[in-house]
C-alpha cells in the first residue's frame, strides 16, 4: 500500500485542517487537501491524505474507514495514481471505441 489515501463521502463542511486533525490520530499525516470545485468552489465531496508512511496509511484506513464525520460515514481507501476518482484515460483520435470504419482502409 502507498501513502496516499482517496477519502470519500465527505461533508460538504469538511475542511483540510479537519481531516488532518482525523488522520493525525492514526499516524502521522503530512498533508490533506479536501477536491474543490473550480466553478463554484464549492467541495466535490472527496479529498486525498498523504501520511508520513505505508503503515501509517493502512493504519488509518483501517482505523478510519466508516468512521462519522460532520453527519457523513467516511470512505478511506488507497488512493489511485490518477488525480481524480472516475478518470480514465483517453484514446488518441479523439473517436470513442467502436465507432465507424475507417474508409480508407480496405
Amino acid at each position: 500500500m502507498g501513502r496516499k489515501l482517496f477519502v470519500g463521502n465527505l461533508a460538504y463542511g469538511v475542511t483540510d485542517e479537519d481531516l488532518q486533525q482525523l488522520f493525525g490520530q492514526a499516524g502521522t499525516c503530512e498533508s490533506a487537501s479536501v477536491v474543490m470545485d473550480r466553478d463554484t468552489g464549492q467541495s466535490r465531496g472527496f479529498a486525498f491524505v498523504m501520511m508520513a508512511s505505508a503503515d501509517d496509511a493502512e493504519r488509518a484506513r483501517k482505523q478510519l474507514d466508516g468512521t462519522e464525520l460532520k453527519g457523513r460515514r467516511l470512505r478511506v481507501d488507497e488512493a489511485n495514481d490518477q488525480s481524480t476518482p472516475g478518470a480514465r484515460a483517453r484514446r488518441p483520435g479523439g473517436r470513442a471505441p467502436g465507432g465507424a470504419p475507417d474508409r480508407y482502409r480496405s
